[in-house]
């Protein structure tokens, strides 16, 4: 009867707990508000007429500002061309997140609940657009008829000076860095205790 109360059965009996409930809404919510944030946003900057010209609306002048761009690629503009690939990964990812973190609990850790929230928005935010759901269209290599736009719409410019300007990105590009940031953050602080030996 002694050896139910040791701190080895704390630990099992801990590890078996259930999601809080919190968790799912957290979730849930920051993936929702992250999500409609880029869209929201997207949306506006491509709607006017004079930043699709090739305009660019200074907010501080030379270094950040609102340019428009189409990302065929992944974030930051690499993999250029493979929007497709991208699209399936997002998906893939899009459904192994929910599972990890509520099948498999690690939704118990509130850090990692918020930074895979992060995650979830900018990828749902950027599969929109992979997608050809944006409602844009237009003429592709050799097509005599336009096509839905497979591409992600960036729309933030920052730039150090004229010579060293980081790619166009958007809200979705930056909730992926901060969910990355903080899972990683988290890695280093919160390291994974010593597995206990069993014959110990």
């Amino acid at each position: 009867m002694k050896a139910d109360s040791s701190p080895a059965s704390s630990v099992v009996a801990t590890n078996n707990s259930a999601v809080p409930r919190s968790r799912f809404l957290l979730f849930i919510i920051n993936a929702a508000i992250g999500c409609a944030a880029d869209l929201v946003t997207k949306a506006w900057c491509f709607a006017s007429q004079n930043l699709r010209a090739g305009e660019v609306a200074w907010v501080w002048k030379d270094h950040v500002g609102i340019q428009l761009s189409r990302n065929l690629g992944a974030l930051f503009g690499m993999g250029q061309g493979k929007f497709a690939y991208f699209a399936i990964l997002s998906i893939i990812a899009a459904i192994a997140i929910p599972i990890w973190l509520f099948w498999f609990r690690a939704a118990r850790d509130v850090w990692l609940t918020f930074a895979l929230g992060c995650v979830m928005g900018g990828i749902l935010g950027n599969l929109y657009d992979r997608l050809g759901l944006s409602g844009d269209s237009w003429y592709g290599p050799g097509n005599t008829a336009p096509e839905a736009v497979h591409a992600v719409r960036d729309w933030i410019l920052w730039q150090a000076n004229d010579r060293w300007r980081w790619p166009n990105f958007n809200i979705a590009d930056s909730l992926l860095v901060i969910g990355v940031g903080i899972l990683l953050l988290h890695a280093f602080l919160h390291p994974d205790p010593p597995a206990r030996d069993p014959s110990a």
